[in-house]
């Protein structure tokens, strides 16, 4: 059956017509002119639900210890997860991400994966008084080496398979603790897979891995390791985590976290990989994407801000918001709890 066609004819009134139209001078400012009509055309929207506020939780303290190089955060201690959880809970926000410190570290990271290791611990409390709060684990081993790197050692060097072994352990671990998305950090070749495996055999399939699957190795972390007392003892973490120079290569590594089972992907840091957070929500629209504003994000503004540089919660607001617009879908951040605030003073 042929097909119709349909043919526009320009008679000389409407070609003028046309033609006035396209010279007419373009006003964008009309649509900017008040606060609702910003609102009302507005493309990228804050919500409390996009966020994860990530905890620090020491074993052996008795009362919480401020976090010098991160203004407003803090070192806890096991009987502050119930205020803590209560106040999370109250600003709408859906999830933590957990960071656990031990007493005791060995070469092994051997206290991440005792059934009483103080993340499980810290598991338990919040579960305790939250049915309904998600707890995402991290899966590393930085905070529980006495090395400070983020696997086993074979000399002076991670051994990437024997760590793999260690990561299985870990994630059932914590899993059992009652974890409800396990996040594997350390950027060891094939972790997805061994946590996955391990989680399918001990009966954890119904568990989700968000795996750090683009994680550069970032001078943005500097405060971090001060709140997880993670630190290298000897060298650095290039070996592992990612060239900042290098963006194709992210693409490559979110590929085959998905392709081990990954259920969804995280970018870390978020500030200076805007465009990585971008092509990799482009090229894999349909997976969950996660953006982790690091450490040194948050100190730099908080710091800033202290010396009257910049107004805290408007760069709070708009670094946040580049995040998200970038192709975020949720975000780990310091600044979780001021912003929900922000959020829900804006709009109770």
């Amino acid at each position: 059956m042929p097909m119709a066609l349909t043919c526009f004819i320009l008679t000389p009134n409407l070609k003028e017509r046309v033609k006035t139209m396209i010279d007419l001078p373009l006003r964008l400012r009309r649509l900017r002119r008040t606060e609702n009509l910003r609102r009302l055309i507005r493309e990228t929207e804050l919500q409390t639900n996009d966020f994860i506020y990530p905890l620090f939780v020491k074993e052996g303290l008795d009362k919480r210890q401020a976090i010098s190089s991160m203004p407003g955060q803090f070192q806890l201690c096991l009987g502050d997860l119930k205020q803590e959880v209560k106040e999370i809970e109250s600003l709408g926000i859906p999830a933590v991400i957990v960071f656990g410190i031990p007493q005791n570290k060995d070469e092994r990271g051997s206290e991440s994966f005792h059934p009483h290791g103080i993340v499980q611990q810290a598991i338990r409390e919040i579960k305790k008084h939250s049915q309904t709060l998600l707890v995402i684990s991290d899966i590393c081993f930085c905070e529980y080496t006495d090395h400070g790197h983020c696997g086993m050692l074979q000399g002076k060097e991670v051994d990437n398979d024997g760590t793999l072994e260690l990561l299985g352990k870990q994630a059932v671990a914590h899993a059992e603790a009652g974890a409800d998305i396990l996040a594997p950090s350390g950027m060891m070749d094939g972790m997805v897979q061994a946590i996955r495996t391990a989680l399918d055999k001990s009966n954890f399939s119904h568990l989700p891995i968000l795996s750090y699957a683009v994680k550069y190795a970032s001078c943005f972390y500097g405060p971090f390791r001060d709140a997880a007392e993670g630190t290298p003892q000897f060298g650095d973490r290039k070996g592992y985590q990612m060239d900042p120079a290098n963006g194709q290569e992210a693409l490559r590594e979110a590929m085959l976290d998905m392709r081990e089972g990954a259920d969804m992907l995280m970018v870390k840091p978020a500030m200076n990989y805007l465009d990585i957070i971008y092509r990799v929500k482009q090229q894999n629209p349909s997976i969950p994407l996660c953006a982790y504003q690091v450490s040194g994000e948050y100190s730099m503004i908080k710091n800033a801000a202290s010396h009257g540089l910049l107004d805290e919660e408007q760069a709070m607001f708009e670094s946040l918001t580049a995040i998200k617009r970038a192709g975020s879908d949720f975000i780990i951040t310091y600044f979780a709890k001021e912003v929900c605030k922000g959020i829900l003073q804006a709009h109770p």
